[in-house]
């Protein structure tokens, strides 16, 4: 299996890594890396390229906006990079690796949204106060009559 056809693979086949609904960024745009990765597996391990890197390069990607890739800048840098070595196959790696690039860069592009201040309701001030007035009357009565009875 060649590069490309299993860089296919790792996307489904679409050519595309589809991040949010309004950003789709072509495979050709990702830089890939492959080295062996420690841990468990023997000779297999030590011998294949199953460690995957995949780079992504905000400032000259053609798939972001302006608003998109100034919030990207900002937030990750200028190149976003993500890694996977945990399988034992290079395919599955990749595709791991896309997964986690995909969620680096959805949630730098994510917006928080402005809390929009409330008042609570009457009902809820005044049983607070109801509330307040009972426990203070349940103290009172508690209390040591203010005669000094005995």
């Amino acid at each position: 299996m060649d590069r490309r056809a299993s860089e296919l693979d790792a996307v489904g086949g679409s050519g595309v890594l589809q991040v949010t609904r309004n950003l789709r960024v072509p495979i050709d745009e990702l830089e890939w890396r492959f080295t062996t990765s420690g841990g468990p597996g023997g000779q297999h391990a030590n011998r294949s390229s199953t460690r995957v890197e995949v780079r992504f390069d905000v400032v000259g990607s053609t798939a972001l906006g302006p608003r998109q890739r100034a919030r990207l800048l900002e937030r990750l840098g200028p190149v976003v990079r993500a890694s996977a070595g945990d399988e034992r196959s290079q395919v599955r790696n990749r595709a791991v690796a896309l997964d986690r690039l995909a969620a680096r860069l959805a949630e730098g592009l994510r917006t928080e949204r402005a809390r929009i201040p409330t008042r609570p309701p009457a009902a809820a001030a005044a049983r607070r106060l109801q509330e307040k007035r009972r426990r203070s009357e349940l103290k009172r009565q508690r209390a040591a009559p203010p005669d000094g009875g005995e």
